[in-house]
């Protein structure tokens, strides 16, 4: 709709409401001048007085009276609209769309949710889990997390956990007819419980790192999948040896389910951190939200 048109008929409504240009120039923060000049602009555009008035007295038309009867319900969709924007700006609620890796949406997002809720009632999370690298715009979502330098350009970042060390691991049921491997070049020997990213279709490179020496190695894989969970279950269940963050093994590691081998040469993967586009006036529910992420136990 032409925006001069729409402020006109905003006018005309305010006018007729007020009961003068003075009262209805007052109330808008404007001018009698202005008022007058916007009433001629619609009624030109229109091509059909809408008001009539004098020294002392103005009332709609015919077709004025019958154009408010309609305009009114308009207006008020409008003005409930702005005021249901005004409200998520002072109070948290709607909704926030989060895409984040399935190891931080388990050890740093999901944690964090609970006393988020409570803070929040009014406010929905929706958590979207996907390994690969994600257009946050274009998907539109508010959101992301991944580990730092994987971050999507020009966005700005908060970190939300610390380091995330791996282990490999293997259950002794494998490692029962076998020695376990000491040394990466070991690795050859046994079967390898392997990533592949579904957005690239790439596999994921083991790194090795004992001291000043980092090595990557391409290990062939018996067993390959796209899902952390279903690496983490073949492992227990004797499939062979796999690499995963301790976080996510922890529990097998201290049942005895999975046994930690190659000892002294996992790497540590990078801090998580929650990125989003620059936003001027970001809504109270997406403020809340990244300050629990931030420092989840000021909640």
């Amino acid at each position: 709709m032409d925006r001069d048109l729409w402020s006109g008929l905003a006018v005309f409504a305010e006018i007729v409401e007020a009961g003068s240009f003075a009262k209805a120039a007052t109330r808008m923060g404007l001018s009698p001048s202005a008022l007058s000049h916007a009433m001629r602009a619609l009624e030109a555009k229109v091509g059909i007085r809408l008001l009539d008035r004098t020294t002392r007295s103005l009332a709609p038309t015919e077709a004025g009276g019958n154009l408010l009867l309609q305009l009114r319900p308009a207006l008020a969709c409008v003005e409930s609209a702005l005021g249901a924007l005004d409200a998520g700006r002072l109070r948290p609620a709607g909704r926030i769309r989060v895409n984040a890796h399935r190891m931080a949406a388990v050890h740093v997002v999901l944690p964090r949710l609970a006393a988020f809720a409570d803070q929040c009632p009014d406010v929905t999370v929706e958590l979207i889990v996907n390994d690969g690298l994600v257009d946050i715009v274009a998907e539109r979502f508010d959101c992301g997390v991944r580990h730092e330098g994987q971050l999507q350009r020009d966005m700005i970042s908060v970190r939300i956990s610390g380091p995330v060390p791996l282990a490999f691991v293997a259950a002794p049921s494998y490692l029962a007819s076998r020695a376990a491997p000491k040394a990466p070049d070991e690795l050859g020997r046994h079967r390898c419980i392997c990533y592949r990213y579904t957005s690239a279709g790439t596999m994921h490179v083991w790194e090795f790192v004992s001291g000043e020496r980092i090595l990557q190695q391409l290990v062939p894989g018996s067993f390959v999948t796209n899902d952390v969970d279903v690496m983490r279950d073949a492992a227990v269940g004797g499939v062979g040896v796999a690499c995963l963050p301790v976080p996510h093994v922890l529990e097998h590691l201290t049942s005895g389910s999975l046994v930690e081998v190659l000892t002294g040469w996992a790497p540590i993967l990078p801090p998580n951190h929650l990125y989003f586009p620059n936003r001027r006036q970001p809504s109270a529910a997406f403020q809340a939200f990244v300050e629990t992420m931030r420092n989840p136990a000021k909640v």
